[in-house]
């Protein structure tokens, strides 16, 4: 449980840098300026982190369950 824990966090510190690189070399995309200006790109930062949230619980129970199962 713990390893996943880590390797959650360290991919997502992996993947903000990766974003601030790529946010330096490529154009702006016109939707996600667009979204921003309207404040509307937070609403869709928190439906997609809502979702995977619920994934990783989902998961988590799973295993769980799976684990009392195997005992």
């Amino acid at each position: 449980m713990k390893k996943i824990g880590l390797i959650s966090v360290l991919f997502l510190m992996a993947a903000g840098v990766m974003a601030q690189d790529a946010a330096n070399t490529m154009p702006p995309v016109e939707m996600a300026t667009g979204l921003y200006t309207s404040g509307k790109i937070y609403v869709v930062v928190a439906v997609l982190v809502t979702i995977l949230v619920g994934l990783f619980a989902y998961l988590i129970y799973i295993d769980k369950k799976i684990s009392k199962l195997e005992k």
